[in-house]
Protein backbone atom coordinates (compact mmCIF):
# COMPACT_ATOMS: atom_id res chain seq x y z
CA UNK A 1 0.00 0.00 0.00
CA UNK A 2 2.80 2.39 0.89
CA UNK A 3 4.59 1.68 -2.39
CA UNK A 4 1.56 2.96 -4.32
CA UNK A 5 0.50 5.78 -1.97
CA UNK A 6 2.55 7.08 0.97
CA UNK A 7 -0.64 8.46 2.58
CA UNK A 8 -1.96 4.90 2.95
CA UNK A 9 0.36 4.44 5.93
CA UNK A 10 -2.23 6.42 7.92
CA UNK A 11 -5.12 4.19 6.81
CA UNK A 12 -6.62 1.55 9.04
CA UNK A 13 -6.67 -1.88 7.42
CA UNK A 14 -8.32 -5.00 8.72
CA UNK A 15 -7.56 -8.59 7.83
CA UNK A 16 -10.06 -11.32 8.40
CA UNK A 17 -8.42 -14.51 9.59
CA UNK A 18 -10.46 -17.65 8.98
CA UNK A 19 -9.99 -20.29 11.69
CA UNK A 20 -10.91 -23.95 11.56
CA UNK A 21 -12.81 -24.78 14.76
CA UNK A 22 -13.14 -28.50 13.98
CA UNK A 23 -11.60 -30.55 16.78
CA UNK A 24 -9.08 -33.02 15.36
CA UNK A 25 -9.03 -36.01 17.66
CA UNK A 26 -8.20 -38.65 15.10
CA UNK A 27 -8.87 -39.56 11.52
CA UNK A 28 -12.54 -40.30 10.83
CA UNK A 29 -14.08 -41.69 7.67
CA UNK A 30 -16.92 -39.79 5.99
CA UNK A 31 -19.25 -42.62 7.01
CA UNK A 32 -18.37 -42.00 10.70
CA UNK A 33 -18.60 -38.19 10.36
CA UNK A 34 -22.18 -38.19 9.00
CA UNK A 35 -23.56 -40.14 11.97
CA UNK A 36 -25.80 -38.00 14.24
CA UNK A 37 -23.63 -38.52 17.35
CA UNK A 38 -20.24 -38.18 15.59
CA UNK A 39 -17.39 -36.80 17.71
CA UNK A 40 -16.05 -34.99 14.65
CA UNK A 41 -19.13 -34.18 12.50
CA UNK A 42 -19.04 -33.63 8.76
CA UNK A 43 -19.01 -30.13 7.31
CA UNK A 44 -17.18 -26.85 7.63
CA UNK A 45 -16.58 -25.66 11.17
CA UNK A 46 -14.96 -22.27 11.21
CA UNK A 47 -14.94 -18.86 12.78
CA UNK A 48 -13.24 -15.65 11.80
CA UNK A 49 -11.27 -12.93 13.51
CA UNK A 50 -11.06 -9.30 12.52
CA UNK A 51 -7.42 -8.39 13.03
CA UNK A 52 -6.09 -4.84 12.64
CA UNK A 53 -3.03 -4.89 10.39
CA UNK A 54 -0.11 -3.29 12.27
CA UNK A 55 1.22 -0.16 10.61
CA UNK A 56 4.84 -0.02 9.54
CA UNK A 57 4.96 3.53 10.90
CA UNK A 58 4.29 2.29 14.47
CA UNK A 59 7.39 2.71 16.59
CA UNK A 60 9.54 -0.38 16.69
CA UNK A 61 7.81 -2.16 13.81
CA UNK A 62 10.33 -1.23 11.12
CA UNK A 63 12.23 -4.39 12.12
CA UNK A 64 10.60 -7.29 10.18
CA UNK A 65 10.78 -9.69 13.12
CA UNK A 66 9.14 -7.18 15.46
CA UNK A 67 6.38 -6.66 12.89
CA UNK A 68 5.79 -10.43 12.70
CA UNK A 69 5.84 -10.76 16.50
CA UNK A 70 3.30 -7.93 16.84
CA UNK A 71 0.98 -9.50 14.24
CA UNK A 72 1.34 -12.90 15.93
CA UNK A 73 0.60 -11.36 19.34
CA UNK A 74 -2.58 -9.71 18.01
CA UNK A 75 -3.79 -12.97 16.40
CA UNK A 76 -2.95 -15.07 19.49
CA UNK A 77 -4.81 -12.76 21.84
CA UNK A 78 -7.86 -12.62 19.59
CA UNK A 79 -7.79 -16.37 18.81
CA UNK A 80 -8.10 -17.26 22.47
CA UNK A 81 -10.87 -14.72 23.05
CA UNK A 82 -14.52 -15.51 23.59
CA UNK A 83 -15.27 -13.86 20.25
CA UNK A 84 -14.05 -16.87 18.24
CA UNK A 85 -16.32 -19.24 20.15
CA UNK A 86 -19.30 -16.88 19.90
CA UNK A 87 -18.79 -16.33 16.17
CA UNK A 88 -18.68 -20.08 15.54
CA UNK A 89 -21.86 -20.59 17.60
CA UNK A 90 -23.59 -17.67 15.83
CA UNK A 91 -22.81 -19.20 12.43
CA UNK A 92 -24.10 -22.60 13.61
CA UNK A 93 -27.31 -21.00 14.90
CA UNK A 94 -27.90 -18.98 11.71
CA UNK A 95 -27.32 -22.13 9.65
CA UNK A 96 -29.63 -24.21 11.83
CA UNK A 97 -32.53 -21.78 12.12
CA UNK A 98 -32.36 -19.72 8.91
CA UNK A 99 -30.56 -22.13 6.58
CA UNK A 100 -27.23 -22.31 4.78
CA UNK A 101 -28.11 -19.43 2.43
CA UNK A 102 -28.53 -17.05 5.38
CA UNK A 103 -25.24 -18.25 6.90
CA UNK A 104 -23.48 -17.77 3.57
CA UNK A 105 -24.97 -14.27 3.26
CA UNK A 106 -23.68 -13.41 6.76
CA UNK A 107 -20.16 -14.67 5.92
CA UNK A 108 -20.25 -12.82 2.57
CA UNK A 109 -21.17 -9.56 4.31
CA UNK A 110 -18.36 -10.01 6.81
CA UNK A 111 -15.82 -10.66 4.05
CA UNK A 112 -17.06 -7.64 2.10
CA UNK A 113 -16.22 -5.34 5.04
CA UNK A 114 -12.61 -6.54 5.29
CA UNK A 115 -9.49 -5.31 3.54
CA UNK A 116 -8.08 -8.80 3.05
CA UNK A 117 -8.50 -12.40 4.17
CA UNK A 118 -5.91 -14.88 5.40
CA UNK A 119 -6.54 -18.57 5.85
CA UNK A 120 -4.48 -21.71 6.07
CA UNK A 121 -4.83 -25.44 5.72
CA UNK A 122 -2.69 -28.22 7.13
CA UNK A 123 -1.84 -30.59 4.31
CA UNK A 124 -0.62 -34.18 4.35
CA UNK A 125 2.68 -34.91 6.08
CA UNK A 126 3.45 -37.70 3.62
CA UNK A 127 3.28 -37.56 -0.16
CA UNK A 128 -0.08 -38.61 -1.58
CA UNK A 129 -0.97 -40.08 -4.96
CA UNK A 130 -3.99 -39.71 -7.22
CA UNK A 131 -4.59 -42.74 -9.47
CA UNK A 132 -1.05 -43.92 -8.64
CA UNK A 133 0.46 -40.59 -9.76
CA UNK A 134 2.42 -38.90 -6.93
CA UNK A 135 1.31 -35.37 -6.10
CA UNK A 136 4.38 -33.13 -6.13
CA UNK A 137 2.68 -30.18 -4.49
CA UNK A 138 -0.68 -28.63 -3.75
CA UNK A 139 -2.25 -25.34 -2.83
CA UNK A 140 -5.72 -23.89 -2.47
CA UNK A 141 -7.47 -20.62 -3.12
CA UNK A 142 -10.98 -19.62 -2.12
CA UNK A 143 -12.75 -18.65 -5.37
CA UNK A 144 -15.08 -15.69 -5.67
CA UNK A 145 -14.88 -13.93 -2.30
CA UNK A 146 -15.83 -10.22 -2.27
CA UNK A 147 -12.26 -9.23 -1.41
CA UNK A 148 -9.49 -7.35 -3.17
CA UNK A 149 -6.79 -9.52 -1.59
CA UNK A 150 -6.80 -13.07 -0.23
CA UNK A 151 -3.83 -15.04 1.11
CA UNK A 152 -3.91 -18.79 1.62
CA UNK A 153 -1.18 -20.88 3.19
CA UNK A 154 -0.85 -24.65 2.78
CA UNK A 155 1.69 -27.10 4.12
CA UNK A 156 2.42 -30.28 2.19
CA UNK A 157 5.20 -32.74 3.06
CA UNK A 158 6.96 -30.10 5.19
CA UNK A 159 6.87 -27.51 2.40
CA UNK A 160 4.91 -24.30 2.69
CA UNK A 161 3.00 -22.70 -0.17
CA UNK A 162 1.64 -19.19 0.01
CA UNK A 163 -0.94 -18.21 -2.62
CA UNK A 164 -2.11 -14.66 -3.12
CA UNK A 165 -5.25 -13.83 -5.07
CA UNK A 166 -5.91 -10.21 -6.08
CA UNK A 167 -8.81 -8.37 -7.63
CA UNK A 168 -8.12 -7.82 -11.30
CA UNK A 169 -7.45 -4.17 -12.10
CA UNK A 170 -7.44 -3.08 -8.45
CA UNK A 171 -4.05 -4.33 -7.24
CA UNK A 172 -0.90 -4.28 -9.37
CA UNK A 173 0.03 -7.97 -9.10
CA UNK A 174 3.64 -7.42 -10.26
CA UNK A 175 4.21 -4.70 -7.65
CA UNK A 176 2.59 -6.89 -4.98
CA UNK A 177 4.81 -9.83 -6.00
CA UNK A 178 7.89 -7.59 -5.82
CA UNK A 179 6.85 -6.26 -2.37
CA UNK A 180 6.20 -9.81 -1.08
CA UNK A 181 9.58 -11.04 -2.34
CA UNK A 182 11.24 -8.03 -0.71
CA UNK A 183 9.38 -8.72 2.57
CA UNK A 184 10.43 -12.38 2.56
CA UNK A 185 14.05 -11.37 1.84
CA UNK A 186 13.94 -8.89 4.75
CA UNK A 187 12.49 -11.56 7.07
CA UNK A 188 15.11 -14.11 5.98
CA UNK A 189 17.97 -11.65 6.51
CA UNK A 190 16.61 -10.56 9.90
CA UNK A 191 16.15 -14.18 10.96
CA UNK A 192 19.60 -15.32 9.88
CA UNK A 193 21.28 -12.32 11.51
CA UNK A 194 19.29 -12.90 14.72
CA UNK A 195 20.37 -16.56 14.90
CA UNK A 196 24.06 -15.76 14.27
CA UNK A 197 24.25 -13.13 17.03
Amino acid sequence: MQEVNKESSNSNSTAIVLLNTRMFRSYSSVKEMVKPDAKSPWGNHFAFLHVPIPKLTDSGLSDPLEFIKKAQQIIKSKRSSLGVYLTAKLLEAVDKFRGPEAAAKYVHGTLKNSSMAITNMIGPMEQVAVANHPVKGLYFLVPGPPLSLIVTVTSYVEKLRVVIGVEDGFIDSQKLKSCMENAYDMILKATTSATTT
